[in-house]
């Protein structure tokens, strides 16, 4: 498809930016509050202004409620006419183990690093992949030609994938709005369903996450449970490139700017104002999660004034706890330790004219939040672990003053950004009780000049542009992909091929083995042809044609497998030739006396590495790490090789690092040498070369320019054609075979 700007954006998310209700036979829509719903719906208010083609949307997720199958015509016509949107149906039951199970009970925790909270349980996976086959089929029936599909958050890890299946050619991004963890985390997900997530997630072209860390944590798993590695970001997939990048989420600056000059605001200010007198005022805004810190900051702010006397009556801490998912029994155990501990501290140090904590547990309108964020001299922001965390930006956008301080969580993504915060470790309350000190005591010059640098970098990096470079990020993608697309090997290719085959009376076909004719396995002793090999072999070579393996593998080997056909040997690039039902024969090079001065350094680079193995071959040596860990094998690879180039600095060996293999030989004999050799000795009128690697390149590079050439995977390469895997090789071999040229 086109890379332009899509004709129409597609937005999915568990939830849509409203409520729909049946009450009393009515249908009734009401707002939902929530970050993700009002910076994705400031998004779309500008997304025409952006891109003037473009001005066309659909969201598409829950509406809040059951709704029975005699309404749902009615709201699903509502939604599109009224919202942009359009409905996923699902039942109280389908939302218990997808949301309140495996979404609240398993994925939050564990990707927040609680992993005692992390409840394990079949039914509640079951659910979730029930749940994402539902919204991708409601997507088949409203994705069209032409569309971007942006998916959303931790609900619909599955759906990329789930509706790549549908959409090849679609483009598809996915942002993850809290934290991926570390490999040793995700890790505590059983096998199948830790694989499933991420190749759900490689259904998508661009995935997307806050911070460098989270992509960072995402690729390590990607590599260490799927094997594929990554370069810049980039995944390269058998028939695919997804990328993986760093996107911080922003929020609607002008919104809170705009809010803070508003008369509604100012007045709810005075009544704050009235309501605390004189006292300093610190900020704590948070839905109640565990997640949060909230207790942290309570046992902090206790300690600041056990430390500091002089503090009492002069300080309060407004705290304002936001319900969030009731059902989850944590959370209702934690709202009665958070009520228990302010009435400890009101009690302890409160006195008839001064309360040192306010507590209210309820939703806020902007007006009160902003005038909340206006009065408070300090923001404590304390989270344990969050995503990204959008109260600490809210409260620096609001402050058109300048003044304030905000102290923010290490463990919070928004740390990152705001640099020029206080930021604190939301483990140690000394630190808080310190830092909240030195925040209250901070020269109002000093306030200024650290808010007006973050203001400034927030107001640049607002929802819009994060959202902005999201989708500019996708369509990139999709011009990397199509530009590797573009090579792929068409039906109209593929016969192209087969014709030239027909007509032709002497053929050469140069082909590799390792991924080429056989899948790569974990130990290259595993690889034995297969019968239905040997005899596709054999019967290609009785019919006027010439067929070379050009292997990388030692001669024995290639003799005890295929010595008994009918066809050309080239063992180790192109050291070791041989005709058909001639013997082998080394090309002129001096002997590798260097072998003696390297084999122990490989072998000593084995030991380190358990799974990785040492080859020794006639004139070279290759070190194996397919079967290693592969991060710790990336690092090893890299010194080793590092290591055999100062060797070879002034000796005639090539180093050349690989398809998890390391390997020295002679320099100036590869495959395209031997290729040579084969070319020179016929007239052939047609020749097709297969190889999967670097090491094959070479062999494209001296194919006369009528040739044909092929390479498995899709990557770069000098080859005129890519296909995704061996079977595609095969399937060509056996259709060439099948058409019985002239003999």
């Amino acid at each position: 498809m086109s890379t332009s700007h899509p004709h129409r954006l597609v937005l999915v998310s568990n939830r849509l930016p409203f409520n729909a209700k049946v009450a009393d036979g009515n249908v009734q829509f009401g707002e939902v509050a929530g970050g993700l719903a009002t910076g994705l719906g400031a998004f779309l208010d500008s997304y025409k202004f952006h891109f003037p083609r473009s001005e066309d949307h659909l969201w598409v997720g829950w509406p809040g409620s059951t709704i029975e199958e005699t309404y749902r015509e009615e709201v699903r016509q509502r939604a599109t006419t009224e919202h942009h949107a359009y409905p996923v149906f699902l039942s109280e039951a389908d939302m218990e183990n997808f949301y309140l199970g495996f979404c609240n009970k398993t994925i939050w925790p564990l990707f927040h690093y609680f992993p005692s909270y992390t409840v394990y349980r079949d039914d509640y996976w079951a659910q979730y992949e029930h749940v994402n086959e539902l919204f991708s089929k409601t997507l088949v029936d409203v994705v069209r030609e032409g569309d971007a599909v942006w998916i959303q958050d931790y609900h619909l890890m599955l759906l990329p994938s789930l509706l790549r299946k549908h959409f090849p050619r679609t483009p598809i991004g996915f942002f993850l709005h809290i934290p991926f963890p570390s490999y040793e985390i995700f890790r505590l997900l059983p096998l199948r369903w830790r694989r499933g997530i991420l190749e759900g997630l490689l259904g998508a072209d661009l995935v997307g996450f806050h911070t460098h860390e989270y992509t960072h944590h995402f690729l390590q798993s990607v590599l260490r449970i799927l094997g594929y590695d990554h370069s810049l970001g980039q995944i390269i997939l058998p028939n695919r490139v997804v990328k993986a990048d760093t996107f911080p989420m922003g929020i609607d600056y002008q919104r809170f700017v705009s809010a803070s000059a508003n008369p509604q605001t100012e007045s709810e200010k005075q009544e704050l104002r009235k309501a605390v007198g004189e006292a300093k005022v610190v900020l704590s805004v948070d839905r109640l999660d565990y997640s949060k810190g909230i207790l942290n900051r309570l046992e902090a702010y206790e300690l600041l004034l056990r430390l500091s006397p002089e503090l009492r009556g002069k300080v309060v801490l407004i705290m304002v706890v936001v319900p969030s998912r009731i059902g989850v029994d944590q959370y209702e155990l934690m709202k009665k330790q958070v009520e228990e501990y302010v009435g400890k501290i009101n009690g302890e140090f409160g006195t008839i004219g001064w309360t040192p904590v306010i507590y209210q547990y309820k939703l806020l309108s902007l007006n009160l939040l902003v005038a909340m964020y206006g009065i408070a001299d300090v923001a404590l922001v304390t989270p344990l672990r969050d995503g990204m965390n959008l109260i600490a930006k809210e409260y620096i956008a609001s402050r058109t003053d300048g003044m304030g301080v905000l102290i923010v969580s290490e463990m919070a993504g928004a740390a990152k950004e705001l640099g020029e915060a206080l930021i604190i470790n939301p483990n140690d309350r000394v630190e808080i009780a310190n830092v909240l000190k030195e925040g209250l005591e901070m020269p109002v010059p000093e306030q200024v000049r650290r808010n007006r640098t973050m203001q400034h970098r927030l107001k640049r990096y607002d929802v819009t542009r994060w959202a902005s470079d999201f989708l500019a990020e996708l369509t990139a993608t999709k011009t990397i992909q199509e530009k590797l697309n573009a090579k792929l090997l068409e039906p109209t290719n593929a016969d192209a091929i087969l014709q030239s085959y027909r007509r032709a009376t002497a053929r050469l076909l140069l082909l590799d083995y390792d991924g080429t004719l056989t899948p790569l396995v974990r130990r290259p002793d595993l690889a034995t042809p297969s019968l239905a090999i040997l005899d596709l072999l054999k019967k290609l070579s009785e019919n006027h044609t010439s067929v070379v393996l050009i292997s990388g593998r030692d001669r024995g080997t290639l003799e005890s497998w295929f010595g008994k056909l009918p066809i050309g040997l080239v063992a180790e690039h192109g050291i070791w030739l041989k005709e058909p039902g001639s013997v082998w024969q080394a090309v002129d090079i001096a002997p590798p006396e260097w072998k003696t001065h390297l084999l122990p350094v490989f072998e000593q680079y084995a030991d380190r590495l358990p799974g990785a193995s040492v080859e020794e071959k006639g004139h070279s040596i290759v070190w194996h790490y397919r079967a290693a860990d592969p991060e710790q094998a990336q690092l090893l690879a890299a010194e080793l090789t590092d290591r055999l180039l100062n060797f070879a600095a002034n000796k005639n060996i090539q180093v050349l690092q690989g398809n998890k293999v390391v390997e020295a030989r002679p320099a100036g004999v590869n495959k395209g040498l031997a290729a040579r050799h084969w070319l020179a000795t016929g007239q052939y009128d047609f020749v097709l070369a297969v190889g999967d690697d670097w090491t094959d390149e070479d062999l494209f590079a001296v194919l006369p320019e009528e040739a044909y050439s092929i390479r498995v995977g899709v990557t770069n390469t000098l080859a005129r054609f890519n296909v995704t895997d061996v079977q595609e090789v095969t399937e060509l071999l056996e259709l060439l075979l099948s058409s019985h040229g002239p003999r």
